[in-house]
């Protein structure tokens, strides 16, 4: 009666965990990386099928969170920790106040900013999702971040303004990034892409959504 499918991101196991933070540190090559991840993909894809799900995820192995995983993949952008980002921020009160609130440690939460031009690398997602379709007869979904999600988290005055001037101009740059990896998975054959955009909520339900979050 209704299609199933799965949110996108999947438990990691301690050896993808391993394996994420050996990568992080320049202990594994990317090769060796990928292996654990290839193993950690094909148990994901056996798990849904088996379950009998009707739209088939990777679980997002690959990534360290659902949207860092960019500055890997995007030119003009840094990988910072949300605790390096405090002298940065223009409110640092409020961005204080935020780290209070977290149930994970500041240091241990990565935020891409964008500190040049932004370009592709090299795909966000394609790769993993020729890798999936390869295990599986069933539809395949992509998820990525959404550009307003990118957009709001991205921007640190202090470095993205010395680029792009406003927000706005940045946030079409991301735009055009998203346009060119969703135009390359359709030309793929992917079925189903996801643009997630959890922030949204504050902007919906929260009469304070000026404030910077990071979900």
């Amino acid at each position: 009666m209704f299609t199933t499918t799965q949110v996108g991101s999947w438990p990691r196991s301690k050896d993808m965990l391993r394996a994420l933070r050996d990568r992080r540190l320049g202990k594994i090559s990317r090769a060796e990386f990928d292996r654990a991840a290839d193993g950690e993909v094909r148990r994901t894809v056996r798990i849904q099928e088996e379950a009998g799900l009707d739209v088939i995820v990777d679980g997002e192995h690959r990534r360290d969170n659902f949207y860092s995983f960019i500055t890997e993949k995007v030119e003009g952008t840094r990988l910072m920790s949300l605790a390096e980002m405090l002298d940065e921020v223009e409110d640092k009160s409020g961005f204080e106040e935020m780290l209070s609130t977290l149930d994970v440690p500041a240091s241990a939460i990565r935020n891409p900013t964008c500190v040049g031009k932004l370009s592709r690398r090299e795909p966000l997602a394609l790769d993993d999702f020729k890798f999936v379709k390869s295990l599986t007869d069933k539809p395949v979904k992509i998820t990525l971040p959404g550009p307003y999600l990118l957009t709001r988290s991205m921007w640190v005055t202090n470095y993205t303004k010395k680029v792009y001037g406003t927000q706005r101009k940045m946030g079409d740059e991301v735009v055009r990034i998203l346009r060119e990896e969703l135009i390359d998975l359709a030309r793929a054959g992917c079925e189903f892409v996801q643009f997630d955009e959890p922030v949204l909520t504050e902007a919906v339900m929260s009469e304070d959504c000026g404030r910077r979050t990071f979900m």
